[in-house]
């Protein structure tokens, strides 16, 4: 038993000196800012947002975001809890721009309906029908009285 329990010690301390963390998580997730979901970097305190994973530029202090093992094969190369999947299934965003009021998918399903269950919009929003695809159900307020139609009834420009 002391034998085994020397050969544990010699093996972590290998792995310390070597700079290799001791302990990987196994599960990532983590919550990145304004409450996005982000990715766990190996030091178990950087939460970086899930769209800076694979991105081409290492965010994590080692660059484990930008793995190959990671980002080989995108979306199916990373963990389900980054992708979310658009109603078109050709197409897939990442899991922090759903509910971002940003139509990313192209048919407003990261916006809109039961798969991407976001809240009604926020004091940052108008809702109404935008005139451009670019929103869904939901325009930036600081685009109301610009003396721009964004809504189909003209409401941020007469009501907001």
């Amino acid at each position: 038993a002391l034998l085994l329990l020397a050969a544990l010690a010699a093996i972590v301390g290998l792995a310390v000196a070597l700079g290799l963390p001791p302990w990987a998580p196994v599960n990532r997730l983590c919550v990145a800012s304004s409450n996005r979901t982000g990715f766990l970097c190996n030091d178990r305190a950087t939460c970086i947002p899930a769209s800076q994973v694979c991105d081409g530029t290492p965010n994590c202090r080692n660059g484990e975001d930008e793995l190959e093992k990671l980002c080989g094969d995108l979306p199916y190369s990373l963990p389900s809890y980054l992708v979310f999947r658009c109603g078109n299934p050709a197409y897939w965003v990442y899991a922090d721009q759903r509910c971002n009021g940003m139509n990313d998918c192209g048919d407003c399903s990261d916006e809109m309906g039961s798969a991407a269950a976001c809240p009604p919009c926020g004091p940052a929003w108008w809702s109404c029908s935008p005139v451009h695809y670019e929103y869904c159900a939901c325009v930036p307020r600081t685009l109301c009285r610009d003396g721009v139609q964004h809504c189909v009834s003209w409401s941020d420009e007469l009501l907001c």
